[in-house]
């Protein structure tokens, strides 16, 4: 399927069914820290990128089985709320699949928007992100379209928490050297203390992002970031015990994914477990394998096969 992937298996939501909405890296922002690598279409051009109908549909197919998930998850390779259908699809998941929770990962880019906002209002569950307060750093970490600034992030934040009935998580990723300092933290503290998330996620490098030089934080230094948003809840996101990094790139892991399937494995699990890397990363690949006529994908009870072409 082009839009939807998995079911895998996320840090904070558990089991996941991905929805991705909008072309391969079509972003509002060029984090440095990317796990999908750098942006190739910088925009806040909001329209339907990928079509409610189609969308719906595939997740039709994907849920005819009444998989067992924790969430349905709004996310992917770029940002998904650059999709006027975001609505409408999340509706559609509401009113015919009421068993499951739904939840939105944004970079609070378009948040200052009224009918952006209005269009997520119906989630379970939000995730927005503010990772530096200050011009400088943010434009360093972020690299944004132009137009967009922190300070009508934060206020559009400020308005969502205001209507929004559902638990909002504040994510703040830590890139070291940038946001890390006294005066940013303070920064960033005292505009979580204005938007008041449900709890405040702490996250750190876990795999290559888009530009080398950024470096994982260690826990230590979490431990003691996250003193600094107290009395917020504050959770510090850390890797799975028994993850595997491995600095692969995104042409490199893809040659790879393509040589184990040419091996005999035939799933993402035993893909990613040859490889020690995510399984939701397998898939992604496997996807667009599929989709360039590489791979086909065969549906299974047990989780989808995939096999060379």
């Amino acid at each position: 399927m082009k839009h939807v992937f998995g079911p895998v298996s996320s840090r904070r939501l558990g089991r996941s069914l991905g929805i991705d909405i909008v072309p391969y890296k079509l972003c509002s922002l060029n984090c440095v820290y990317c796990e999908c690598g750098s942006t190739t279409a910088l925009t806040t051009s909001v329209r339907e990128y990928a079509s409610a109908s189609e969308v719906c549909a595939e997740i039709d197919i994907a849920l005819a089985s009444s998989p067992e998930l924790d969430v349905i998850t709004f996310s992917g390779s770029g940002e998904p709320t650059l999709n006027s259908s975001i609505g409408t699809i999340i509706d559609h998941i509401k009113c015919r699949y009421p068993q499951y929770k739904v939840a939105v990962l944004t970079n609070s880019t378009l948040m200052n928007i009224d009918s952006v906002r209005r269009s997520i209002l119906s989630a379970d569950m939000i995730f927005p992100s503010l990772d530096a307060v200050s011009e400088e750093v943010f434009s360093a970490i972020m690299k944004p379209a132009a137009g967009v600034n922190p300070s009508d992030l934060i206020e559009g934040l400020i308005k969502l928490r205001a209507e929004y009935k559902g638990r909002m998580c504040l994510e703040i990723f830590i890139v070291p050297g940038f946001n890390d300092t006294p005066g940013e933290l303070e920064l960033l503290r005292d505009a979580a203390l204005r938007i008041q998330p449900d709890e405040v996620h702490l996250n750190r490098l876990d795999r290559p992002g888009s530009e080398s030089w950024v470096q994982p934080v260690g826990d230590e230094l979490m431990l003691e970031i996250s003193e600094f948003f107290k009395p917020l809840n504050v959770r510090v996101i850390g890797r799975k015990p028994g993850d595997v990094h491995i600095p692969y790139s995104g042409s490199d892991l893809r040659d790879r994914v393509l040589s184990a399937l040419r091996s005999g494995c035939d799933n993402a699990e035993s893909v990613a477990e040859r490889l020690g890397v995510r399984v939701v990363d397998v898939i992604r690949i496997c996807e667009k394998l599929s989709s360039e006529g590489l791979a086909c994908r065969i549906p299974a009870e047990k989780g989808d096969l995939y096999r060379p072409v």
